[in-house]
């Protein structure tokens, strides 16, 4: 269990909403921005879908430095460092977009945002296990997950309406050029913020010797591994965003692509107004998420927060199929789907943290989880440019649907037997 801060500066509405912003800005950066530049750079889908889904590489091996963070400084030092090397990264790709090789530049430097985000969140989201207790992990789940997506859909949001703003006034290069520039100001702005923010009081750590460092490792990764009933949880976390790594890749594309080869043909700026109207269904969703599972604990509220997670893909579905030409409609589908997104995020954030994290090591541990979920997100992206160009559109995100079945269907047996005190007593009460 986490142990509540004693620093009062540091309650966490000062410091949750923004450090899930700044967990979510590179991270969106490279999953969705980069895809979408590619997009208006002229880059072909499955060449697109496939390199930028290479980028998410980082977030499933970073279990192999994870480790490293328990032995050295502080997670607030880690957090504050890494936030401000990734707001330097996004001002070079700024920089070097405009030149002849852009592709291969920019996309080592998507890299370098990328194993620099995949870190930091190493060191944030174990700031956040040690720093709260188990209901405040519950209630401040949504704000977490809200804020990590309002990442999202600021980027997909705002900055697409300034993108298709400027890009008619100065061209695809300019325009993108400003764009990174605004997302490396604001992590740069965020990680000042957090330097003096962030609870502190947690001792500086030194490993002396390789042998320290090795023994540690291997005990981390071998507690690890003797945790109960870990290979259940690691499918299911694998499982859990299967559908959505398909959708996530090939959503926004379809929104931007012509509608005589199936998609909707929506203008970049409106495909940012359609995010922006998002916002406040992923928000809403996302918060009545956190608060529902704190009410009812994770135990009862597991299936219907996946179930959430998944058939909201059945936005995608209508939308591809019917290809409505409605403002009204087709931001109703989208904010459903966000909504339903926000939700049932809640879900497999709480299992890592409350099931899997626990224990001497946990912000290692967290970190195996998440790369895994991570892994369960690269691996159908990289595959997924390659099926909707030989589906297309409409079938392919039946196809995704179909893929989020097994998660749901795992739901039901997955043993969580870890009770919060909250737990306790509404079965003492309701004995």
């Amino acid at each position: 269990m986490g142990q509540a801060t004693n620093n009062q500066r540091s309650h966490p509405a000062l410091w949750v909403p923004t450090l899930y912003l700044a967990e979510g800005l590179p991270f969106f950066a490279v999953s969705l921005i980069a895809s979408i530049f590619y997009k208006r750079m002229g880059v072909p889908d499955d060449v697109n879908a496939l390199y930028t889904s290479w980028l998410l590489l980082p977030w499933s091996l970073k279990p192999l430095w994870s480790p490293l963070l328990e032995m050295f400084r502080t997670k607030k030092f880690f957090v504050v460092v890494f936030q401000f090397i990734g707001g330097l990264s996004l001002a070079a790709i700024s920089l070097l977009l405009r030149l002849p090789h852009y592709f291969v530049a920019t996309l080592a430097l998507f890299g370098v945002v990328a194993l620099c985000s995949s870190t930091h969140d190493i060191a944030a989201d174990g700031l956040y296990i040690a720093s709260l207790s188990d209901k405040q992990q519950a209630a401040y789940a949504g704000w977490q997950g809200g804020f990590f997506n309002v990442a999202r859909f600021f980027s997909q949001g705002g900055l697409l309406i300034l993108a298709g703003y400027l890009e008619l006034r100065s061209g695809v290069p300019h325009a993108w050029s400003i764009i990174f520039a605004v997302m490396a100001g604001l992590m740069i702005a965020l990680s000042l913020w957090h330097a003096n923010t962030l609870p502190g009081g947690e001792p500086e750590r030194h490993a002396e010797t390789l042998s320290q460092m090795a023994a540690t490792f291997r005990d981390v990764v071998a507690t690890f591994f003797r945790k109960p009933n870990i290979w259940v949880f690691l499918v299911f976390i694998f499982l859990y965003r299967a559908g959505e790594g398909q959708a996530l890749k090939i959503g926004p594309l379809f929104l931007l692509a012509d509608r005589a080869k199936g998609g909707l043909g929506i203008p970049i700026d409106q495909v940012g107004m359609y995010n922006t109207i998002a916002t406040i269904a992923f928000i809403g969703g996302s918060v009545l998420g956190g608060y529902f599972t704190s009410w009812l604990g994770l135990r009862r509220s597991m299936l219907a927060l996946v179930c959430a997670m998944n058939f909201r893909l059945f936005a995608w579905v209508y939308l591809s199929a019917v290809l409505p030409t409605s403002y009204f409609v087709i931001g109703l589908a989208l904010s459903l789907d966000a909504f339903g997104y926000g939700f049932g995020f809640v879900g497999v954030i709480l299992l890592m943290m409350q099931e899997i994290a626990p224990g001497k090591y946990q912000t290692a541990h967290y970190a195996f989880a998440t790369a895994l979920m991570n892994l369960g997100l690269m691996i159908p992206g990289l595959v997924s440019g390659k099926i909707e160009v030989a589906m297309g559109y409409r079938m392919f995100f039946l196809w995704v649907l179909l893929s989020s079945v097994p998660a749901v269907l795992l739901a039901r047996f997955i043993p969580l037997h870890r009770q919060t005190s909250d737990e306790a007593a509404l079965q003492t009460v309701g004995a």
